[in-house]
């Protein structure tokens, strides 16, 4: 059987990145924890690969109580310790202190009466982005519209929310299809919306 043609970047030797990338990348997403798990995520890559954040993911949401917002929020010196020797995650100090002040941003966020999908998805006008990558072509680090919600993100209080940083966010959660034109799941993605 022929593998389908895929976006250069999926592994085809790590089944977790193919299955990431043929079921998961791309597709919209409006669930709120999944949106704030992904963002926190994508925190956490800067300066890996995404890879090695996918192979960590599962020991991600155990580690952070299912990316409940409000139980993180309220993480002390003990739970962040801890968090620092859990070797199923990345122990990075202010990767840790950053995905805690996010559940605090988020949980503002809700105060107020917006969810975190309301909030991004009103910067597309609710329908995600169409690029028309073609084969081979990479995709922007960021763009000018990645740089706006980063700011925006940021005066939120949201941290190790950078442009580059939210650009891969909004390719992973649908907010733009960033799948070549020749890849499979460019057509499959852009009837989602």
């Amino acid at each position: 059987m022929t593998e389908p043609c895929r976006c250069r970047w999926a592994n085809p030797k790590n089944p977790r990145y193919l299955a990431y990338h043929d079921e998961e990348w791309g597709v919209p997403c409006h669930d709120d924890r999944a949106l704030f798990e992904m963002l926190n995520l994508e925190g956490a890559q800067a300066g890996l690969s995404w890879e090695t954040i996918l192979n960590k993911r599962e020991s991600y949401r155990l580690a952070f109580d299912g990316w409940d917002a409000e139980c993180i929020a309220r993480y002390d010196e003990a739970k962040v310790a801890s968090l620092l020797q859990d070797p199923g995650i990345v122990r990075n100090r202010l990767k840790v202190a950053a995905a805690i002040g996010n559940a605090q941003a988020y949980l503002r966020l809700r105060e107020r009466g917006e969810s975190l999908d309301s909030l991004l998805w009103r910067y597309v006008d609710g329908k995600p982005l169409q690029n028309m990558l073609q084969p081979g072509q990479g995709a922007p680090a960021k763009t000018a519209l990645s740089d706006r919600i980063s700011k925006d993100l940021s005066k939120l209080g949201f941290k190790f929310v950078g442009s580059t940083i939210i650009y891969a966010f909004m390719q992973a959660a649908g907010l733009v299809n960033d799948h070549a034109v020749d890849c499979f799941r460019h057509q499959t993605v852009k009837e989602l919306c």
